[in-house]
């Protein structure tokens, strides 16, 4: 068992899925690693999930530092086939997730207006997930 760069030896040309820490999910076949685990994913797309559905945007050749990844796995295409998920013409999931982030931040800030109420103080920052 490897927790270096050199675990990923065993994921050469297979399909992976990497969560970056901006919360982008890219997939892709992964050609090549280096020792600060840098990844260069062939026939990549970035896939946005909205509730059941998600959409897919084509990225081909994708070049991911190493210290961007939060998660790294091999997908099981019998498995995905499988998912109850739909898919979507990217418009409209790229809609749906700017409905979906209008209402978060709606909730975000009435939860913030509610706590400041009470006297507790509200973190305005953003977070990168990491």
């Amino acid at each position: 068992f490897f927790t270096t760069a050199e675990s990923l030896v065993d994921s050469l040309d297979k399909k992976l899925l990497v969560v970056l820490r901006d919360g982008r999910k890219i997939i892709g076949i992964l050609r090549s690693y280096d020792q600060f685990a840098n990844l260069v994913l062939q026939d990549s797309l970035e896939r946005i999930y909205v509730g059941d559905a998600y959409g897919d945007i084509e990225r081909g050749v994708f070049i991911i530092r190493g210290e961007n990844v939060v998660l790294l796995g091999e997908i099981d295409c019998d498995i995905e086939d499988a998912l109850p998920l739909r898919q979507l013409p990217i418009e409209d999931i790229l809609q749906l997730q700017r409905e979906e982030a209008e209402e978060k931040a709606r909730k975000d800030k009435l939860r913030h207006h509610l706590l400041y109420k009470q006297g507790f103080s509200v973190d305005f920052a953003d977070n990168d997930l990491y």
